[in-house]
């Protein structure tokens, strides 16, 4: 793109008829016309040797702030250069020195006659403004430009291949400025510059830096170069009625001061406001004849927060500054980072040029066959020539490496130097202090970036650090950054005009405004902050239906509003076009339906359980019965006798342990250890049995078809909803309701009616909305209607403002402290504190107990009967193979009453009969074997029969 100082039409013929029209003026040697005819023929200078000596150009404004700096290091680096015998040996380096009088026209013509010496390379220029003009003179001619001032971002694209800097790029300073702003949390800033190529560029690329942050210029103050002071106050005066005090001051190092003068005048340097400078500011300090002394400048400076070239503190760079506060017929009594870069950029190009000429290559310059003379031409264009190795030469400068006073000098990819780095200060007292670093490598530190290089790159949030700053007004509480704009302009605040549920928001007559909850909860909440809030309410709505919530978050997001209170829910799509502030109020979208009454029935007693849980139960109440009669038989009287006897207590028994009123003991220990579970279990059986009965007899019990979300979906009946709620959007994109079924209903009358006529009369079956307006409607209308279900979303309401508005963050920690005071409960009883509805809603089985509730206490009884009887069996088993071993074929001794038998019992019925046996009886036969046996062995033995 054609730069703006030439026209912004013609390209580059309007640069070449520009050129040519700086030739009459700059041109004072005579030239050779060589090829009348018109034929070009190139004249070349070349070597064949290594040349005695070479020319280098500076070219920058000599009397600034920069200049100052600038001249005597190029100085000293020319001599430095001529007096080492390892850089260019045998070659004296001279300058030719041109200044450009802060003038793109002026600067350009001096670039002119600066080429017409020969020079292997230009060292400036300074401004950003001429270095895009003079750039196109050096692509022409190839020479570099080595610039130790120029700073403009748009420097390094590919338009000007031979301009190279030594000192930052402002891409990095601005990401520097939004990483700062960032790290203090604020939102929105106002960028004041010189409407030039620097100061646009770079509030450009801090524009696009701040959004990588959600952050935003919210206004562009820039004045003219030169203005006088009358505009720059107007200016100000401008941006101070405007809601950001967040100011990041980008201007000239000449010219800046002015400003600070003019804001300490308009109260632009008290307390709530932040200044930002960039590295003109340090530049200006650090060159000042009193720097750190100077009274009157520091007090207009008190809080500001500056940037400053980072370079290394080596000893290298203290005896350099050393030397130059040294020299006598210096115009500056101190020197800024510019002086720094300016030295190296001397020795960079005498690395370079070195190189080139130790691989054997020559400095020679060429006619320029575009820049011919013509026929009864005045112009003399053949006193440009081109630098024949200025791409080899540009080469050879993008690939240098080493270490000058200002640190590592060396190029990436789009030719920065690498490790860009700032000092950031903080201006106070009768000084400045250095509060931390910037690098691109790791962000925000207290660390030298030298050290930080050394380590793995850490750029988290929690990895940034700084000191503390003291702000303007002399106070280290970081500021808010935004205040109420002094314009005269409030606040605009939408409210829903609302027909229906107006407790929460609704229009008031008289006095005329709003009224309602949530305007309750916005002035409690207003009422805390620390500063005032002009507001006005407007009403969004006809009154005639109820507005569409989605419009009208979309119209604050326009900025036709400024704010939007009242029942606004948060949902994901709104918070895409606003910020929300906390919830004052939880909300989620529920299921009501109309109910009716179920009256006790004569088989009420059977409902506290299912029919399998009767069942299971009974069974084991049979089950008990039978373990403990098995258990208890061979030991307890009372659990012998004839069959039916016997059967007859196993049923008493098993069925008066329910009430605890068996008569019947158990003595075996087994026995006891069954019942002792049996009657825990019966316990919590009896209890459980009594306490739903109670409920089923007391509480009133309501019954709906629609049991919650899923089957009103399932159902193919209309579903109710309010007129501008999200809900109907909900059900059709997120359920897939069918848009058929909803109907858009306008107040609570129209839902009494559609619920009261139900789907077969034209109603609907259920109603969805949110859970306050369905605890209002049913308390207004005396618990006929009942909610089913659970909530099946979850949000809340809000206020709703524009996107990074500052006011959002406030009100959010003052709803938090309402609802920590308790005010927030109390505004919500003024208003919707209403009749509760108590009645329990229940489907056929849901005061039913289950098997399901009491399978684990069955699981255990189950076991301990089985354990029981595994242990009673192994017993008998036990008794019974003794029993058989010691038994004779005498029946006396097998029968009690004396009858006999001729066989061994081994059969079933042998061991059933043994079984049914008193516990006392089968001891006293095991007593009479082991006397028999006694007896026996005593008639057996032949001693005993001798005697």
């Amino acid at each position: 793109m054609e730069v703006p100082l030439f026209t912004r039409h013609g390209g580059v013929k309007v640069m070449s008829k520009l050129l040519l029209f700086l030739l009459v003026f700059c041109s004072s040697i005579p030239m050779e016309v060589v090829g009348s005819t018109g034929t070009t023929i190139v004249n070349s200078t070349a070597s064949s040797s290594r040349p005695s000596v070479l020319r280098i150009g500076a070219l920058f404004t000599l009397n600034s702030v920069i200049g100052r700096s600038a001249k005597p290091a190029i100085m000293a680096a020319i001599d430095d250069v001529n007096a080492n015998t390892t850089i260019l040996p045998g070659i004296k380096l001279e300058v030719i020195l041109h200044d450009t009088n802060c003038s793109g026209f002026l600067g350009t013509v001096e670039a002119l006659q600066l080429m017409e010496n020969d020079v292997v390379a230009a060292i400036g220029p300074q401004s950003s403004g001429i270095a895009h003009i003079i750039s196109q003179v050096a692509n022409e001619l190839h020479v570099p430009l080595i610039s130790f001032g120029a700073t403009d971002p748009s420097l390094s694209s590919l338009q000007f291949p031979y301009f190279i800097r030594t000192t930052q790029n402002d891409y990095f300073q601005m990401h520097a400025v939004a990483d700062l702003i960032d790290y203090y949390k604020w939102r929105e800033v106002i960028a004041i510059y010189v409407d030039d190529d620097n100061g646009r560029n770079g509030v450009s690329v801090l524009g696009d830096a701040l959004a990588e942050k959600r952050a935003k210029i919210s206004f562009k103050a820039a004045f003219t170069p030169g203005a006088p002071k009358s505009d720059i106050s107007d200016l100000l005066n401008g941006v101070n009625l405007m809601e950001s005090r967040i100011y990041v001051l980008h201007v000239n190092p000449d010219s800046g001061l002015e400003i600070f003068s003019i804001a300490k005048k308009l109260g632009m340097m008290t307390s709530s406001y932040v200044w930002i400078a960039t590295n003109w500011l340090s530049s200006v300090l650090d060159s000042s004849e009193n720097a750190g002394t100077n009274s009157d400048t520091l007090n207009l400076l008190q809080g500001v927060v500056a940037f400053r070239h980072h370079t290394p503190d080596t000893n290298l760079k203290r005896s350099f500054i050393s030397r130059l506060k040294s020299l006598k017929d210096k115009e500056t009594k101190n020197f800024n980072s510019y002086a720094l870069y300016a030295y190296d950029s001397v020795w960079l190009a005498a690395h370079a040029l070195d190189v080139i000429l130790n691989e054997g290559g020559n400095i020679s310059f060429s006619s320029d066959p575009v820049l011919h003379n013509t026929n009864g031409s005045m112009l003399h264009l053949s006193s440009l020539r081109v630098f024949n190795g200025g791409q080899q030469f540009l080469q050879t400068i993008l690939r240098t490496n080493f270490t000058g006073i200002s640190g590592q000098i060396q190029y990436d990819t789009d030719k920065n130097l690498i490790h860009p780095a700032y000092d950031i200060l903080n201006i106070g007292g009768l000084g400045s202090r250095r509060i931390g670093y910037w690098s691109n490598y790791s962000g925000l530190s207290v660390i030298a970036p030298e050290i930080l290089y050394e380590q793995p790159p850490n750029t988290s949030r929690s990895s940034q650090q700084l000191f503390s700053v003291i702000w303007p007004g002399d106070t280290t509480n970081t500021p808010k950054g935004w205040v109420f704009p002094n314009n005269g302009k409030p606040l605009r605040i939408a409210v829903p005009n609302r027909v229906s549920y107006l407790d929460f928001v609704s229009e008031e007559k008289n006095p005329p405004g709003v009224k309602g909850y949530c305007i309750d909860v916005f002035e409690a909440a207003i009422n805390l902050l620390p500063y005032p809030v002009p507001r006005q309410y407007m009403l969004f709505g006809n009154g005639d239906i109820n507005p569409d919530y989605n419009d009208l978050v979309y119209q604050v997001s326009q900025n036709n509003y400024d704010a939007a209170v009242g029942d606004i829910t948060i949902v994901t799509n709104r918070t895409r076009f606003v910020d929300f502030t906390q919830p004052y109020m939880e909300s989620g979208l529920v299921v009501v339906v109309r109910v009716k009454e179920i009256n006790s029935s004569a088989w009420s007693f059977l409902k506290p359980f299912t029919a399998e849980m009767w069942c299971v139960t009974a069974a084991f109440f049979l089950f008990v019965g039978t373990v403990v009669w098995i258990l208890e038989h061979r030991h307890n009287h009372e659990f012998r006798g004839t069959p039916r006897q016997q059967l007859n207590t196993i049923f008493w028994f098993t069925f008066s342990t329910m009430f605890f009123a068996h008569r019947e003991n158990t003595v075996s220990n087994l026995g006891r250890v069954v019942m002792i579970i049996w009657l825990f279990a019966v316990l919590i059986i009896t209890s459980s049995y009594t306490a739903s009965l109670t409920s089923i007899l007391t509480v009133q019990q309501l019954t709906s078809e629609i049991e919650g979300i899923d089957s009103l979906i399932s159902d193919t009946q209309p579903i109710g909803i309010q007129e501008g709620s999200f809900a109907k959007k909900y059900l059709i994109d997120e359920l897939n309701v069918a848009p058929s079924r909803i109907v858009s209903l306008k107040n609570q009358d129209a839902y009494i009616d559609a619920l009261t006529r139900g789907p077969k009369n034209g109603g609907v079956m259920a109603i969805v909305d949110e859970l306050p307006y369905i605890e209002l409607f049913m308390s207004n209308t005396n618990c006929e209607f009942r909610i089913v279900g659970q909530e099946f979303t979850r949000s809340g309401w809000g206020f709703a403002f524009q996107r990074d508005s500052p006011l959002a963050v406030d009100l959010s920690t003052a709803i938090l402290q309402l609802a920590d005071d308790g005010d927030l409960q109390k505004i919500h009883d003024k208003w919707l504190l209403k009749n509760v509805c108590v009645a329990q809603l229940s489907s056929d089985q849901s005061y039913e107990l289950s098997l399901s509730s009491f399978w684990g206490l069955f699981l255990i009884i189950g076991i301990a009967c089985f354990l029981a009887l595994t242990l009673f069996f192994i017993k008998v088993m036990c008794q019974y193979k003794k029993f058989s071993t010691d038994t004779e074929d005498s029946a006396d001794e097998i029968q009690p009453h004396g009858s006999r038998r001729t066989t061994r019992m081994t059969c079933f019925k042998g061991f059933i009969d043994f079984i049914d046996r008193r516990e006392e009886d089968v001891k006293e036969i095991f007593r009479q074997n082991t006397k028999r046996k006694e007896t026996t062995q005593t008639s057996d033995d032949p001693s005993t029969s001798h005697i």
